[in-house]
C-alpha cells in the first residue's frame, strides 16, 4: 500500500512539475525578450550563428528554462565584465555558457552586444542544445557539455575589407611579423587578461600607413593553449582572403584583427584578382599539438569562410523596453518561486 501510494505522489508531482513549466514558459519568455530588448543607437553587427542540430531539447523543458535563465545571467553580467563563464540547472538539463567581448571596446558596447546576441541565440537556435553566435565586438556561446579550459579553434568566422593592402608581399612580411611579437606577449597582458593591441606607423618605398593590430584569448585558456589558438586564427586569417587591408577572425576561444589604414592614394586596382601563387607567410613557432581539438562533435555544414562586410543600413532597426530594472525584479521573483515550487515537489 505504502509503495502504491508513493507512486501516485510521484506521478501526481511529476505531472505538477510539467504544468508549472508549461503554464510560465510563455510569461517567462516574454520578460526574457523584454528584459534583454533594449534602445540602442545602432545594433551590433551580426556576423553568423552556429546551430548544432544534433542535439535538441523539447520545448517548454527544463533545458530551454535553464537556457534562458543562462542568457539573461549573461547579459545582466555584461555590463560589469568583458568575460564571463556561467553553468546553470542541474544534470540532465545544466546548461554552460560564456560571453568574450573585444578588449578595446567599452562597457556600454560590450553589454549591448551580448545582450543583442542573447536574444539573437535563442532565436536563431530555438531547440538546439548547442550554439555560438559571433559580433564583430562579441562572442556568446552556450552548450550542454562543459567547455572550460579546452581549446577550440572551430567554428571560427572571418570578417574582411574588399580593399586589398599595399605591396602584399611586403605587407605579408610586415603583418607576420607583427602578429609574432603579439602573440608571444600577450599571455604576459595584466590590464586586460589576454588581451594585447598595437599601433605602427609603417615606412615603404610605395608610401607609409598605419597599421593596428589586436590579439585576445579567452581567459580559460592557459599560456600554452592562447598561443596555439591565436597562431591558427593568424594562420587562417593570411591566406583565406588575398590579403585585405581589414580583417578579424573570431574562434570560440580567441580573436585576432587588423586594419590599414592611412592607404597611399594609388591602391591595387580591385579588379585584380589576389596574388594566389605569393609564397606563403612564415609560419610562427606553433608548439605541437596531438590532435586539434573539435568544436562539437557533430556540426551542420559550415558556410563558406569569406564574410564581407555589408554597407551600414540608413535606418538600423532598435528595441525599447519600459522599466526594465522593473521587469528584472519581477523576473526574479517569477523563476525564484518556480524554482523552489520546483525543487520542493
Amino acid at each position: 500500500l505504502r509503495t502504491q501510494h508513493n507512486n501516485k505522489e510521484h506521478r501526481k508531482k511529476e505531472k505538477m512539475a510539467r504544468m508549472i513549466i508549461t503554464l510560465s514558459a510563455p510569461l517567462f519568455y516574454f520578460f526574457f525578450f523584454s528584459l534583454l530588448s533594449h534602445q540602442t543607437m545602432s545594433q551590433p553587427q551580426h556576423m553568423h550563428t552556429f546551430c548544432n542540430a544534433t542535439n535538441n531539447f523539447t520545448q517548454t523543458s527544463l533545458y530551454e528554462i535553464n537556457r534562458s535563465l543562462l542568457l539573461i545571467s549573461l547579459a545582466e553580467t555584461s555590463s560589469l565584465v568583458t568575460y564571463l563563464n556561467a553553468t546553470v540547472g542541474l544534470s540532465p538539463d545544466t546548461v554552460y555558457g560564456t560571453f568574450l567581448c573585444r578588449g578595446d571596446i567599452n562597457a556600454t558596447s560590450c553589454s549591448d552586444c551580448v545582450r543583442a546576441a542573447a536574444v539573437q541565440i535563442a532565436t536563431n537556435c530555438t531547440l538546439n542544445k548547442r550554439a555560438v553566435i559571433y559580433y564583430e565586438e562579441c562572442m556568446v556561446r552556450y552548450s550542454d557539455v562543459s567547455f572550460v579550459s579546452e581549446l577550440e579553434v572551430r567554428p571560427s568566422i572571418i570578417l574582411y575589407s574588399l580593399r586589398s593592402a599595399p605591396n602584399s608581399n611586403r605587407f605579408n612580411q610586415t603583418l607576420s611579423d607583427k602578429f609574432n611579437q603579439l602573440i608571444l606577449k600577450v599571455s604576459s597582458s595584466s590590464s586586460i587578461p589576454y588581451f594585447l593591441e598595437d599601433q605602427e606607423r609603417v615606412t615603404q618605398a610605395e608610401g607609409s600607413y598605419d597599421l593596428e593590430s589586436m590579439v585576445q584569448c579567452s581567459p580559460d585558456l592557459d599560456q600554452f593553449n592562447c598561443t596555439v589558438c591565436l597562431t591558427v586564427a593568424f594562420l587562417r586569417a593570411s591566406t583565406c582572403c588575398g590579403l585585405p587591408s581589414f580583417a578579424q577572425i573570431f574562434t570560440p576561444k580567441c580573436l585576432l584583427r587588423y586594419t590599414v589604414s592611412g592607404l597611399p592614394s594609388s591602391p591595387l586596382s580591385p579588379t585584380s584578382p589576389p596574388p594566389l601563387s605569393s609564397p606563403s607567410p612564415p609560419p610562427l613557432s606553433l608548439p605541437p599539438v596531438s590532435a586539434p581539438p573539435p568544436f562539437l562533435t557533430e556540426t551542420p555544414p559550415s558556410p563558406p569562410l569569406l564574410f564581407t562586410r555589408p554597407p551600414n543600413p540608413s535606418g538600423s532597426s532598435s528595441f525599447s523596453v519600459i522599466k526594465g530594472n522593473e521587469i528584472f525584479g519581477r523576473l526574479v521573483v517569477t523563476m525564484t518561486a518556480l524554482v523552489f515550487a520546483l525543487v520542493n515537489l
